[in-house]
Parts: C-alpha cells; structure tokens; sequence
C-alpha cells in the first residue's frame, strides 16, 4: 500500500508537506520521498525508511528545499515520486496503484515506440514510471492522465506536479481516495483525510470516481468530471485507514465499532472479557464489548517505542517473529479467563494462531477468536493489500483445496456465503487447524451495513468474488 500528501501554497510548502507526508506512514515502510518546485525548479529526496521513520530520514532534505508545492508520498514498494520530461514538460508523479496488465501495457508501449524503462525496482518495472509512459501517449497532459486511468486493469491514483500546480486524479471507480484541504494560504490533496488537520487545513471536497482535478493557491478547478461508478475499497475501513480518518464521509473508527456490535448482535459465547488485537481490532471490540454488555479489556499490549509495525519487513517470517515479540501479556487479566479476541482479518492464520497459543501459554481457559470481516477467500486485484503472490497463502483457499478435488469460481462463492453448509465446513476447519476455543467471522452483509453508505458503492471481492 501507499499514501501520498502534496500542497499548493502562496507561502512555503515544506512544512505541510513533510508532516502530511509523515502522517501516513501507516501505510507505507519501504520507501519515502518528496519533491518541491520553488524558483530554482524540482528539488528531490528519496530514501528508504524500513529501518528508520520518514522524519528521521527527510529532516535534514527539508532544511534545504524551497517552494510553493510539492508533493510526497510513503511507498511499500517502489521509489517515488519520479521525475519525467517529455514533451508535456516537466512534471513529477506520485501514485497509489495496482496494476494487473503490466506486460500487456509493457508490449503496447514498446510497439509503439518506446525505448526502455529506468526505474526498474527489483528488477521489475516501477508502476509510477508505468503510469507516466502512458500519459506520454498522449498529446496533452489531461488527455494522458485520462488514458492512464482507463488503461489500467486494477487502480490507479496519482498527484501530478509540474510549474503550473498540482493535478489530482483518482481511480476510475474511485477504489482508493483523494481528498482535498483548505487553508487561508492555499490547498492541499492527501490520500488519508486525518493527515492535514493538525496543520490547519479543513475538509475542502473528496473527488470522485475518476475526477481530475488541477490544485493551486488560488483555487481547485475540475478539469474531469467524476464518473458514476463507486468502488472503493471496504478493507480500508476495516483496516488500512488510521482510526481518525474517514472515507466517503464515513469515519473508520466508528465503522470498526459497527462491525463489533454487529457481530455482538450475532454471538451468544460467554467469556470474561472482549479484547481486540492492536491497533485496528480494538475499536471493533469496543463495539462488540458495547452492544454485548462484555466488559473490553487488554491482557496484551503492543510494546511500541521500539518495535515497528508486524509488516514492516519485507520477509514475511521476521514479521511474524516481530508481531508476536511485540505483544506483552498482562497474566492478571489472562489466567483462568475465558477470552474472546477480535482481529481485523484472518489472512494466513500464522500470527492469530501463534497469538492464541501465546495466550494459553500466558494461563487462558479459553480463547475465542472473532473476525471483523469475513473470510478472505479471493486475492485482491485492485490494492496491494498483502505481499501474498499466491491465493494459496490464504488459509481459507488452502482448508478449500483439502475438501475439493476440483476448485472452481463457482465453488469458492459456495464457501463465501454465510447460510452455506459449506461456508460453516470450512469455518470449523480453520477454528481446528488454528486450535481456537471457537471462530465466526463477521458476514457480508453486516459488514456492509457497518459502512453506512450505498452497497453498491462498495468493492467486496476478496470475501464475495464479486466484480
């Protein structure tokens, strides 16, 4: 996943745009970077950050960069914002992507004409430098950003900086978010809509569907009107977006506690304790504990002066080992207790069964494990939402390919639905292979009403399989 930040200003833009920047760290932890257009032109600085937080990194470049806007980003995967010349000028550009048909675009682009890509990250193609060469298509900057957007197979949104300000596209189903702030000496655009409060800004406007905008100091002027078809991403309320943010209008953190209390409403388990593993399943719990009458409690905390988030390294085993090294027991509040334990999301299982191991080890009668959304049974094509390269990292895929011979699409939306026999097989496979107490996971259409808005507008593929 990413996040981006960037600002239009009559006064210099460095401050906002490194502490916007930073405010998103929560989504990025390979890569950080910042480009500012003042009187002397583009002024650049990348770094990786997976040792080191973005102000760590940035707070020496900041001293010397000088500007009216800029923009910036948080990268899990490739270094941005990039800077292109072509024969729309100069321009830098920051996405949030997933792209699906890069050797398809990849064979396009060089049947017609161009040459190579340079910014190959790993050996494979930098999306942002993707996304560029397919605006350079075009004739004209708008029309290019246009192309790029319908080109795409998966999402794709982006800020654009070049002399004249900063053009602010979002996906064409609006899968990820583009929100803009207001302030008395300009504007600013950011992925997170929490990250420009505290510096000053106000909700100005959220783009839609497909929208591009252009941003200056002066004003935000619709250069594409946004389209008619919503599709953003429900796991950025379940998980992705910071407690205080919002999407759409509706607030992640009093999303999460709907989706407690809805699967309150469902349970009947007595246990001692509601508790939540931090930090997204706690505001799920706390709705749970207060629809249920359960009193919430924390018999682990997550040591954080030091630890890193659990997916910060790129090796998927000192994630594991970092999640679990984090969470220190409080044995008064486990010993002899029935414990029932919400998650966001069961993905592989590794950590919830190494958590709930943990807490046995640490005295628990019992542990009851509930997930705040259902199961993960379809790889998402539309966000980086895990560094997963197979379905068949998904515990719930693996329990499926054990009970069938033949796994179809048909089959798997059998095993996405609720008030399927099938959907309650593999539900008690996982609760044994992951040797919990007992398991539910949140049902489709509760997490739906736990978002407060049009279900259409909603994209739930890697649960329901639907489009």
């Amino acid at each position: 996943m990413s996040g981006f930040f960037g600002v239009a200003s009559k006064k210099d833009c460095v401050f906002d745009l490194f502490f916007g920047i930073d405010y998103h760290s929560h989504l990025g932890t390979r890569r950080g970077g910042i480009t500012v257009y003042g009187e002397k032109g583009f002024n650049r600085a990348i770094h990786n950050i997976e040792n080191a937080p973005f102000r760590t990194k940035f707070e020496y470049d900041v001293l010397s960069m000088k500007g009216n806007m800029g923009i910036g980003c948080i990268s899990d995967f490739e270094p941005q914002p990039l800077i292109v010349k072509s024969h729309h000028g100069t321009y830098a550009i920051t996405t949030v992507s997933k792209i699906n048909n890069v050797a398809e675009l990849e064979k396009m682009l060089f049947d017609n004409g161009h040459s190579h890509f340079l910014e190959m990250s790993g050996g494979d193609i930098n999306p942002t430098e993707l996304v560029a060469s397919l605006i350079n298509q075009k004739d004209n900057l708008i029309e290019g950003i246009k192309y790029a957007l319908d080109s795409i197979d998966g999402s794709l949104t982006m800020l654009i900086l070049n002399e004249k300000g900063i053009y602010a596209a979002r996906d064409k189903y609006g899968r990820t978010p583009c929100v803009i702030g207001k302030n008395d000496d300009g504007f600013c655009a950011s992925f997170e809509s929490f990250a420009y409060l505290n510096l000053g800004y106000t909700d100005y406007k959220e783009l839609g569907p497909g929208e591009v905008d252009i941003i200056t100091a002066d004003e935000v002027k619709v250069l594409v009107a946004p389209g008619d078809k919503m599709r953003i991403c429900t796991f950025l309320w379940v998980y992705y977006g910071y407690p205080s943010s919002s999407y759409e209008g509706i607030s992640v953190e009093k999303m999460r506690c709907n989706c407690g209390k809805y699967m309150a409403m469902r349970d009947d388990v007595e246990v001692d304790s509601v508790a939540g593993v931090p930090d997204s399943g706690t505001a799920h719990a706390v709705g749970y504990s207060n629809e249920s009458g359960i009193p919430f409690a924390r018999p682990f905390i997550k040591y954080t002066p030091t630890w890193p988030r659990s997916f910060m390294p790129t090796i998927q085993t000192k994630r594991d080992l970092i999640a679990k090294m984090k969470l220190i027991p409080v044995r008064d509040l486990i010993e002899g207790k029935k414990l029932l334990l919400i998650d966001d999301s069961i993905v592989r299982g590794t950590q919830m069964r190494e958590t709930t191991e943990f807490l046995y080890r640490s005295g628990a009668k019992e542990v009851h494990i509930r997930s705040a959304c259902p199961p993960l049974v379809f790889g998402c094509k539309y966000l980086n939402f895990s560094r997963t390269t197979s379905e068949m990292e998904l515990i719930t895929r693996r329990v499926i390919n054990r009970l069938e011979h033949d796994v179809t699409p048909e089959l798997l939306k059998e095993y996405s639905d609720p008030d399927n026999y099938k959907y309650k097989i593999m539900v008690e496979e996982i609760r044994k292979e992951l040797k919990f107490t007992s398991l539910r996971f949140n049902r489709i259409d509760d997490l739906k009403k736990a978002c407060e808005i049009d279900e259409d507008k909603l994209c739930t593929y890697c649960w329901d399989g639907k489009e």
